[in-house]
């Protein structure tokens, strides 16, 4: 990512309320607003990520906090969805909006772009290479 993604956390059974701050994304389609977990680890800002292409869910947390906690990235023919809730303390994966969200988030990173048809690499001797001479491949004809 080219950052360090430290960010500030604690693990004190905070209640996290995460608000839909953009609610015509596909992901947000049938999320409450706010989704409420009772009890979750809290993440905090400065969260140092890339900044993302959409930001679609903010959290906030029992002692002030806020976090960017639902975001996308596009990278080339790849789409990323970073969502914040889940910890190995805390049964957040069982929530049913959670897991509506990673559903939403999962059609939503489906690539929607033609299979990427790989390139045909052009293969030749190296010692005839700043020649140009005995190249193989689909151009076999082209350098007589």
């Amino acid at each position: 990512m080219g950052t360090s993604c430290t960010l500030r956390w604690r693990s004190e059974h905070d209640r996290e309320l995460i608000w839909t701050v953009n609610p015509s994304h596909p992901i947000a389609d049938g999320i409450p607003n706010p989704l409420i977990i009772d009890e979750d680890e809290m993440y905090g800002e400065f969260f140092d990520v890339p900044v993302p292409d959409e930001l679609i869910f903010i959290s906030t947390f029992t002692g002030g906090e806020v976090f960017r906690s639902g975001m996308t990235y596009r990278r080339g023919y790849g789409k990323i969805f970073y969502f914040r809730p889940g910890d190995q303390d805390y049964p957040t994966y069982y929530h049913k909006d959670v897991r509506k969200v990673i559903s939403n988030g999962v059609k939503w990173a489906r690539s929607d772009f033609e299979d990427r048809k790989i390139p045909i690499l052009l293969r030749y001797d190296t010692d005839d290479f700043f020649n140009g001479q005995l190249y193989s491949g689909p151009m076999d004809n082209q350098h007589d």
